[in-house]
């Protein structure tokens, strides 16, 4: 079982009916001049644009919020970024060779990219840019990324202090729910 069968497993099926089709990508891997991640292109054609546990926010090519449109604000922005304070940006930007790629973006400020750091884009890392401050390199394809994510998100849920000490009735509306494994579409 592929890692892509495993989140697709845990998502449950897609509530989005989809037409596919053939260009959907062409234009997308045209700007980066490469085919993008077969799991990551496998994954969006069966969900869409949406969000994972309502914190990773992924964009399919077509739609409303359509991912090339997001790639070019995201990589204009970082090249500026780099140039202003190159040491602070040590990963060159789409479309330097090697440049990072971008595909998505969580609700805790970080942004999400590909490396294509091997000819191969299924063999291509994925890079968390948290805030601005550091790079965590994956070692892994998008699929097993998405699921480790998924993973952490739970650990932390279950890290969560018990509100029974500070409210006697074991209420406390500032408390996150239980995060649980989701796709919602936007």
């Amino acid at each position: 079982m592929t890692a892509l069968d495993d989140l697709v497993r845990l998502l449950g099926p897609s509530t989005v009916a989809r037409t596919l089709s053939a260009d959907d990508w062409t234009e997308t891997e045209a700007y980066v001049a490469s085919p993008l991640p077969t799991d990551f292109k496998a994954f969006l054609d069966t969900y869409g644009t949406g969000v994972i546990c309502d914190e990773l926010v992924i964009f399919h090519p077509r739609g409303d919020s359509p991912l090339l449109a997001r790639m070019r604000q995201v990589h204009e922005r970082r090249a500026a970024a780099r140039r202003r304070v190159p040491d602070l940006h040590t990963f060159p930007v789409h479309p330097e060779p090697g440049g990072l790629i971008s595909w998505g973006y969580d609700h805790s400020g970080n942004e999400h990219f590909f490396w294509p750091c091997d000819p191969d884009p299924d063999r291509w890392k994925v890079v968390t840019d948290s805030h601005g401050l550091e790079l965590e390199v994956f070692e892994g394809p998008f699929t097993a990324f998405v699921l480790d994510f998924v993973e952490r998100l739970r650990e932390v849920d279950d890290d969560e202090p018990d509100t029974d000490e500070f409210d006697p009735d074991g209420f406390d509306p500032d408390e996150p729910e239980s995060v649980e494994p989701s796709f919602r579409p936007i």
